[in-house]
């Protein structure tokens, strides 16, 4: 019966994954959709997308005419003396005149120099733009869900491990009293045992801790109510053929960093398109209707009324402005360069990025071979120790020896594991890659 015990509750966490019965279940795929629908980062990037994409139309980059009303209606009272060249001086009070005017004004710029047109172009690069900083937001908070999920993983596996700990100290504990019972043991081993029980309490209660905060963490990032108690079932199957080339072509074309780098060049490039626009002369249309009406008892026209198009064509052209044009050109070229400087710049350090995520790629793989055999060893050896403490031919020490070394290897296999699967996350988000389903 005490061998049944051992083998089910301390190996058999490493052949399945246990399942909470109490609590909801919770599966990755929902935790990420979770996340994509309530995560306020992106939901806040999905605010600014949409800013971007409303902000291009032909309006906005100057293509398209201007149209105003507008209308005047005003008066006044006023005493008045006249003093006419010849005849009697005229006094007149309280005289009230009156003037009406309403009308549209149209203007039109038709030719700028193509500014207009760099600038719609512009504003389409700076909604990519806005889009792509949207995918890196959804591949930064699917990255951190992903690893905050499968953190939950393993520290659930952690407290199965000290839990199954725990319940051979108090196994010990038993059989050390039942042998001072029948006087084959000593007090000094049940108050070893019970120290020892006590230690393996002490760690159960924290990792049962970190897993409560771990749960938290999880449904911060989902933005879900932070008490939700729930467990997880997922096992950290881990992709092991990942390969270097393939992955350096993904980032190639996906990776976010890179993209707004290579936007940035884009849009530096239309900004000096704009300066240099600047030389060409400004052409502009305008015309208008207008209404007006007015009266004046005193003045020459009592009433005057007018109404009528006006219409016209202007032009301009800088033609010195304190060499102010060259210096913009120039400084626009700077920019220009310096954004292909931080285009390539970015290219070697996501790559550098890459190159050594991988390498801990691989190094990870090898120590979980190395760590999954530790376990299967640790276990072996565990099941005899404990076997012979049962049967009185070791002493304590020697048991507590074995299992101190078994829950060690248990405790660095699942290291070993949840950093290989954290290398493979940042793998496939340097790469682009990472599955936001």
């Amino acid at each position: 019966m005490n061998k049944y015990l051992l083998y089910s509750l301390v190996f058999l966490l490493f052949c399945c994954t246990k399942t909470v019965v109490a609590q909801d279940t919770l599966s990755l795929e929902n935790a990420i959709s979770t996340a994509l629908k309530n995560n306020y980062d992106i939901r806040l990037v999905n605010n600014e997308i949409q800013i971007a994409r409303n902000n291009l139309n032909a309006g906005n980059a100057g293509m398209l005419p201007g149209l105003a009303g507008t209308f005047s209606n005003g008066g006044s009272r006023q005493n008045t003396v006249q003093t006419p060249a010849t005849g009697p001086e005229k006094k007149s009070s309280g005289v009230r005149s009156t003037n009406l005017s309403y009308g549209a004004a149209l203007d039109w710029t038709i030719f700028d120099g193509f500014q207009m047109f760099a600038n719609y172009d512009r504003l389409k690069e700076l909604q990519k733009q806005g889009e792509v900083n949207g995918k890196l937001t959804i591949l930064n908070t699917v990255s951190d869900v992903v690893a905050a999920y499968y953190a939950l993983v393993r520290q659930q596996q952690l407290v199965l491990a000290t839990d199954s700990a725990l319940k051979i100290s108090r196994l010990r504990v038993t059989i050390a009293d039942n042998k001072l019972k029948i006087g084959r043991g000593s007090r000094l081993d049940v108050l070893s045992a019970k120290v020892d029980y006590n230690t393996d309490t002490t760690l159960y209660l924290q990792q049962k801790n970190i897993l409560n905060t771990s749960r938290i963490t999880l449904n911060q990032l989902m933005a879900r109510d932070l008490n939700i108690v729930f467990a997880v079932n997922e096992r950290l199957n881990i992709e092991n053929d990942l390969k270097l080339a393939d992955l350096e072509l993904s980032m190639e074309r996906l990776n976010p960093t890179l993209q707004n780098a290579l936007i940035n060049k884009k849009i530096a490039a239309l900004s000096l398109k704009q300066v240099k626009g600047q030389r060409y002369p400004t052409v502009a249309v305008n015309s208008g209707y207008e209404f007006s009406r007015s009266t004046s008892p005193t003045g020459f026209n009592q009433k005057f009324r007018a109404n009528g198009l006006t219409y016209g064509l202007t032009a301009s052209l800088n033609i010195f402005n304190g060499f102010l044009q060259r210096q913009n050109e120039r400084n626009a070229k700077v920019q220009l360069n310096s954004t292909e400087l931080s285009l390539d710049k970015t290219k070697q350090d996501v790559s550098a990025l890459l190159n050594a995520t991988y390498q801990n790629y691989i190094t990870n793989l090898d120590l979980l071979k190395v760590e999954t055999g530790n376990v299967d060893l640790a276990k072996q050896n565990l099941d005899i120790t404990f076997e012979k403490y049962r049967l009185g031919s070791i002493s304590p020490l020697e048991l507590r020896e074995a299992q101190r070394n078994s829950i060690n290897a248990i405790i660095r296999f699942l290291d070993a594991q949840y950093q290989a699967k954290l290398t493979e996350i940042n793998l496939k988000e340097i790469s682009g890659t990472l599955n936001v389903q």
